[in-house]
């Protein structure tokens, strides 16, 4: 088998999951408990704490464990508002976030909110000027992707630190799941970023880990209450043996990063070099390094992106169209939408995604594939084309 779906979920790391199950094992208490079990749970729980903090650079009190990206996003973006709304009651974002962000702004909208969906130019990028003129003394959040999720590209955060530079009251939030140890920690790190959500399953980790980041002295309301969990921030039990492996994952992850990263680059040269043969083939993450070294989106006209899906899997390799959490609807990409890609392009786009232990023989297999599958396609091309 060979998975290029990396973006839509990863493997469990098999040392991940060993450190799964010997905290389910030893430190099986809750860490609200009194007792010795309790607190023997808690210290377990501050210290995957204490090294998340530490592998991205912040201070542990910084560190709030989630559910994962949707519940990260959904927390900074609904925390803001019921926050700040004493202060004002715009918001920013861009027209090609996950849905966790855009429809938390619909919803938010629905409330009475007001919010900025920023446009991409035709390859994916916010203008950070567009950003500055969206501004009003209403604005208290802006929220935005660092690596799009379904093409990869990498969007200016420097620049939009920026423009945020002289709005120091407003809340700066970056959706940090598709580019964490993707050599993009000097974005997701920005030091005007005030809030990152990152999502455990990602990066072989548990599913329903997740964390985000709050830059000491920003507040956010909770959205679950309750026990008083996290600091009164996120009550619910805490998963204590899902979060120590979510640590141990990050720590994996970000070991050797810069290897790890050439890696998934040149697997992906390999595949986008390969593509270029063919002038019919529509490439929407070139070899540029303002594209996530991870991420591979393109397109075969004529062809339905499930199409082209399923004829991969025929062939035991296993590629997504643009998006997971909208891949069963059939609809075209929104970020390819966004980027005003026709409709008859757009839906036959697909998403190849890569991680650390994707190979050259993996993206040599990937080629030879697309070879027999681009001949079988033509005829049912030319057969759709002489139909109309």
């Amino acid at each position: 088998m060979i998975y290029f779906d990396n973006s839509a979920t990863t493997k469990i790391d098999p040392a991940v999951l060993a450190t799964y199950d010997a905290i389910s094992n030893n430190f099986f208490g809750n860490p609200s408990s009194l007792h010795a079990v309790g607190t023997k749970a808690n210290d377990m729980l501050q210290s995957a704490r204490g090294q998340i903090a530490e592998l991205i650079g912040a201070a542990p009190d910084e560190i709030f464990f989630t559910s994962g990206g949707t519940e990260g996003d959904n927390w900074i973006i609904k925390g803001t508002a019921i926050e700040k709304r004493e202060f004002g009651n715009h918001l920013i974002t861009t027209a090609i976030e996950h849905p966790a962000v855009i429809n938390t702004m619909k919803q938010l909208e629905k409330l009475g909110f007001k919010v900025t969906y920023l446009p991409v130019d035709k390859d994916g990028f916010i203008d950070p000027q567009m950003l500055a003129n969206a501004i009003t003394d209403q604005t208290i959040l802006v929220s935005t992707m660092v690596v799009n999720n379904e093409i990869g590209a990498i969007q200016p955060i420097h620049e939009i630190a920026k423009v945020l530079a002289d709005h120091p009251t407003i809340h700066f939030h970056v959706d940090a799941v598709q580019a964490v140890g993707k050599g993009l920690r000097d974005l997701i790190r920005e030091p005007r970023v005030d809030f990152a959500t990152f999502s455990g399953h990602k990066f072989h980790a548990p599913r329903g880990t997740g964390f985000i980041y709050v830059k000491r002295g920003r507040k956010i309301a909770p959205l679950l209450t309750g026990g008083g969990q996290e600091n009164d921030w996120r009550s619910g039990t805490e998963n204590t043996p899902a979060i120590g492996a979510m640590a141990k994952a990050l720590r994996l992850l970000l070991t050797n990063e810069d290897a790890n990263v050439a890696k998934q680059e040149a697997v992906r040269e390999r595949i986008i070099t390969h593509l270029q043969q063919y002038p019919d083939v529509t490439i929407f993450s070139p070899i540029s390094n303002r594209f996530a070294p991870h991420i591979l989106c393109f397109a075969l006209p004529g062809v339905r992106g499930e199409t082209i899906v399923h004829a991969f899997e025929d062939h035991d390799i296993y590629i997504s169209t643009t998006s997971a959490c909208s891949s069963k609807k059939g609809t075209e990409s929104s970020t390819l939408k966004a980027m005003q890609v026709p409709e008859r392009i757009a839906t036959s786009a697909v998403r190849v995604s890569l991680d650390e232990h994707n190979t050259l023989a993996e993206a040599d297999t990937f080629n030879q594939v697309f070879d027999e599958l681009y001949k079988k396609f033509a005829k049912l091309r030319t057969s759709v084309a002489a139909a109309r």
